[in-house]
């Protein structure tokens, strides 16, 4: 549910009429126009023609104890987002624009007050029963109401939304005129009301229940496993968004608690499909024998999507971490060079920015359309902003780099911490000590540098990796000192950064406001970036925040990287071409002949 604004020609785009007071579509875009006009017949890069069938075996880390995703109790089993379907959808080759799913059409007035959806005649649940408007309508409600927190956040300028017929549902908005609210909508999540209204939206529960997508809920066990089989009375596999994909008969997870362990599991042939996201694993791991051997493919494939940032997030609801100075001060002691070249066979960059890999990232000075948005702010800001864009710190490589430790000494010294005794206190005596959350116990390896530069400063940093559920219930509950964490972003930044980074979010459970950031500085520039009138307008707007927040400490950012790293047992047919923004697993396809090879050999 991450957009942004675009051009009111590229948002109201229409099927060859000129423009009108209200419009109506097979799309919407946030670019010049969607990459496939009316009439499209399938994606360009898919093979319409993959045969149907055959087993995915994936792993997940962690577990889960629910198989509703719509609320943020509970540890939600992997690949749920199978069973159901929304309003429109986008496609992996063009994440700028949204095309119909359940809705066969989408109607926007140039005012932007308002959206409305036309229904698919042929739209069904899996009991063969009709989605309706009023299941809509209901699902908007249950989700405004006791859904996770981002859909509060999301829906909080949607005023209204009721039927105009069995199949058409108009949501009314409020509020500045905001031109990501119709996609965000035809973003919602469908559900059945005849079936969702007797086990309750805001329960978590295992028991199964069936959609209106690709995929029903088949055999599984909690914490374990968990398995979708392809339903061959799925309404919407024909559509042109669907073509060539959800080809395979049914689709396993099996969860691990260890990343050692899953990778090994891999090794022997226990799951099929791999994405790499250790460097130093990367390098060393995948040279067994069934790679030898040709069983086992492995591929590291660019891709142009926005990274976000991720690395160690401090949590400013504690005391300690509540001056810019110290957090500038933690950041300086943890050593990229070193660890990039020593731990992880120099597979990354350090990222600067928040929207990294993409034309969000703030470069140089503010432009002119930037210091528009930031001169009113000024006396909020540090003078830092308004100057070259943030970088992160540099080392010599050293683990120990006596610069940036001088720097970081002199910086919490600043801030009122002494080092008595060996010690860094405060005034009242008391010591600087904070933990750090893990929810894998591989990233000690990383961490254990910044532990013994932190002793040099005096602070003592213990590390605690914690199991899946308590991971998730300790960031809901923002329960953490530092944790290693990151905001994922797209190429269209907008209503979610409240979610991310505004004063609401930070006292909001659940919500990713995860460094508890409370600046009405940051408030407004989000404010900015959803009422901006056109993507020339987003850009400054986005790069702006981008500066603030950089410059606000908030995050020591770890590694960056615009590739996937994946590895798979050689059983799979599999496009000619990769979309821009990676791999489309989902277009893969099992090869018959492929398969029987590989089953041979693992036996």
């Amino acid at each position: 549910m991450r957009f942004a604004a675009a051009s009111l020609a590229a948002l109201l785009l229409l099927s060859g009429a000129a423009a009108a007071q209200t419009t109506t579509s097979h799309a919407l875009s946030l670019g010049d126009a969607p990459k496939y006009g009316p009439g499209f017949t399938q994606l360009d890069y898919v093979n319409v023609n993959a045969p149907k069938g055959g087993e995915l075996r994936l792993a997940t880390p962690g577990g889960f104890d629910s198989l509703n995703p719509f609320i943020a109790q509970g540890d939600t089993a992997p690949g749920i987002g199978l069973v159901y379907e929304t309003l429109m959808t986008q496609t992996p080759d063009d994440d700028l624009s949204e095309y119909g799913l359940i809705a066969e059409s989408v109607e926007v007035p140039e005012d932007l007050g308002w959206v409305a959806f036309t229904l698919r005649p042929q739209a069904k649940w899996a009991d063969g029963q009709p989605i309706t408007a009023e299941d809509v309508v209901w699902s908007f409600a249950q989700l405004k109401e006791h859904g996770a927190p981002h859909y509060q956040l999301y829906y909080a300028n949607v005023a209204k939304a009721e039927m105009q017929g069995p199949r058409k549902v108009k949501f009314s908005f409020s509020g500045p005129k905001n031109r990501e609210l119709p996609q965000i909508i035809g973003q919602l999540p469908v559900l059945q009301k005849s079936l969702w209204e007797k086990r309750g939206v805001d329960k978590v529960t295992l028991e199964p229940w069936a959609g209106s997508g690709a995929y029903r809920i088949g055999s599984f066990e909690a914490n374990r496993h968990i398995t979708y089989v392809r339903r061959d009375d799925w309404w919407g596999r024909d559509l042109p968004v669907n073509k060539g994909r959800y080809n395979f008969g049914s689709i396993r997870y099996d969860v691990y608690r260890d990343q050692t362990v899953m990778r090994e599991a891999f090794k022997s042939g226990q799951y099929d499909f791999r994405s790499e996201n250790s460097g130093r694993e990367w390098a060393i791991f995948y040279n067994f024998p069934a790679i030898q051997q040709g069983l086992v493919k492995k591929e590291m494939i660019r891709h142009e999507r926005p990274g976000g940032i991720s690395g160690f997030i401090y949590n400013t609801r504690r005391p300690q971490f509540q001056d810019v100075r110290v957090r500038q001060a933690l950041t300086l002691a943890w050593d990229f060079e070193w660890v990039n070249k020593n731990l992880a066979y120099d597979a990354y960059y350090r990222p600067g920015s928040y929207f990294d890999n993409s034309e969000f990232a703030a470069a140089g000075t503010p432009s002119p359309a930037e210091l528009k948005l930031l001169e009113p702010l000024r006396d909020r800001l540090r003078p830092a902003v308004f100057g070259p864009a943030w970088q992160p710190p540099k080392s010599d490589g050293s683990g120990a780099d006596r610069r940036n430790l001088r720097e970081a000494a002199r910086l919490l010294k600043e801030a009122g911490w002494e080092v008595k005794d060996g010690r860094l206190v405060n005034a009242k005596g008391e010591p600087f000590q904070m933990e750090l959350m893990l929810q894998d116990a591989s990233y000690e390896r990383m961490a254990g540098p910044w532990v013994q530069s932190l002793q040099r400063l005096g602070i003592t940093l213990t590390m605690r990796a914690v199991d899946s559920a308590q991971y998730v219930r300790r960031l809901q509950d923002f329960n953490y000192d530092v944790v290693y964490s990151g905001w994922a972003q797209s190429n269209s930044p907008g209503n979610e950064q409240r979610y991310f980074f505004s004063s609401a979010a930070a006292d909001n459970p659940a919500s990713r406001n995860l460094a508890g950031i409370r600046d009405p500085a940051v408030d407004a520039l989000i404010e900015a970036i959803v009422a901006a009138p056109s993507r020339a307008d987003l850009i400054p707007a986005v790069r702006a925040l981008d500066r603030v927040l950089t410059w606000g400490w908030y995050i020591s950012p770890t590694f960056g990287l615009n590739a996937d790293r994946i590895a798979w047992w050689d059983k799979f047919g599999m496009p000619e071409k990769t979309p821009k923004n990676g791999v489309d697993f989902m277009a893969w396809w099992v090869d018959p002949a492929k398969a029987a090879k590989i089953d041979a050999a693992r036996r």
